[in-house]
């Protein structure tokens, strides 16, 4: 509700926040019926879950996995099917998944994020095919090390178990980025707003890297 007053007051615009647990089935169908209800369509479905735990395959445990396979891949899936029946009944919409540098590059001690949201990524990939015909969009946008508190909660996971501090973890993340630092949030939400805006009315089907060069493959 805070975010929700910054955003009224920064903008001047109508803004509907709504408490909800997306890795609950129902709640997709519930929060586009009050999007709808507010503003009376729906444009663009941007689809974000707090990341799963890290830890290493041997670490973590089958109902891990289904914890996060409910947190990371079937909330998007079912916010999808929420919001496509009704971009395509409007014959226009974006939906833009957030995912991670991890379906480019896997990180270590990031097993559950390494393999759940490559499953976002083929829903989106194969959405953008599916649904183009009827003038709906489908992209993803892929942050590297991006200063929030889930990178928080990554450093000092890293720090327990080097025997390091926050801090030197960071210094090591930024020495790794070409840029020689970590991105901000801010750099981060510029890239999605292109993506979802007419701006980018020709892209479909790509997985954005917003990580300073650290990806080091050919995309």
């Amino acid at each position: 509700m805070e975010t929700a007053r910054h955003i009224r007051e920064a903008t001047g615009q109508r803004v509907r926040a709504i408490e909800a647990d997306i890795s609950r089935p129902g709640t997709g169908d519930r929060l586009v019926e009050t999007c709808l209800e507010t503003f009376g369509r729906l444009d663009s479905l941007v689809t974000n879950a707090g990341g799963p735990p890290p830890g290493t395959f041997l670490n973590l445990k089958p109902e891990d996995w289904e914890e996060a396979a409910q947190l990371t891949l079937m909330s998007a899936v079912r916010l999808c099917y929420a919001a496509a029946p009704v971009m395509k009944e409007q014959g226009s919409g974006t939906i833009l998944a957030m995912t991670s540098i991890t379906v480019k590059q896997p990180l270590p001690n990031l097993i559950l994020s390494n393999s759940l949201r490559l499953g976002v990524t083929g829903l989106i990939k194969t959405l953008a095919d599916e649904l183009a015909p009827f003038g709906i969009r489908a992209n993803a946008i892929c942050p590297g090390w991006t200063r929030t508190a889930r990178v928080e909660q990554l450093l000092e996971d890293r720090a327990r178990r080097n025997g390091t501090t926050p801090k030197e973890e960071a210094a090591k993340v930024a020495a790794s980025i070409p840029l020689g630092r970590m991105g901000t949030p801010e750099e981060f939400a510029a890239a999605a707003a292109f993506l979802v805006s007419d701006a980018a009315s020709f892209i479909n089907g790509v997985s954005l890297l917003v990580d300073g060069g650290m990806a080091r493959g050919v995309t």
